[in-house]
């Protein structure tokens, strides 16, 4: 058989992704616990860091050109903002006021890109005419530097800390009024 007519375990891999981070967001739903509650952050944040870079360095340039670019420049947008939020939570500790809530945003924007990601750009890139098989083997070798170098970062990181001032949340920030500038002579 023709290697890209095999079923697609790249496709595969994402989904396995997709329900390991959705059952994060469910136990952060039902923890009770701050304790509880950053762990279950801080593993998500991992799985989301890993997840976001296989597909941006691996499966995303394969499919790219075949699946269109409307969905595909969506795609990465979804990634951006969700990057800005984990870059977010990862300079916070769990006791700021807005964490629980960043969190749930983070999760609602993510199951929409999962929502969109599987009914409309996996099963196109699923008819893609390329070995499946070995970008699966190329992703799972990447994941396993990823982990074992730890979670990458999203880069981000620069815009969230060149935004953020006193409080814990970019929208307060954006309220304070801004310090007055030196006066021309």
């Amino acid at each position: 058989m023709l290697d890209f007519l095999k079923p697609n375990r790249a496709s595969a891999l994402l989904k396995e992704d997709h329900e390991r981070v959705k059952a994060l967001f469910d136990e952060f739903d039902n923890a009770k616990s701050r304790a509880a509650k950053n762990k279950i952050v801080r593993k998500a944040l991992v799985e989301l860091k890993v997840h976001a870079a296989l597909e941006e360095e691996l499966f995303y340039p394969t499919v790219r050109t075949k699946v269109g670019k409307e969905i595909m420049n969506e795609a990465d947008e979804e990634h951006h903002v969700a990057k800005l939020l984990i870059a977010e939570l990862d300079r916070m500790d769990g006791s700021e006021s807005h964490f629980d809530a960043k969190f749930t945003v983070l999760a609602e924007n993510v199951r929409h890109h999962i929502q969109e990601e599987e009914n409309e750009m996996l099963p196109k890139a699923e008819k893609v005419k390329v070995d499946f098989e070995a970008l699966a083997e190329k992703m799972l070798r990447r994941r396993e530097r990823l982990v074992a170098d730890g979670a990458p970062r999203v880069g981000e990181e620069r815009m969230v800390k060149a935004s953020r001032g006193k409080g814990d949340s970019p929208a307060q920030a954006a309220r304070r009024k801004p310090p007055k500038l030196a006066k021309k002579r």
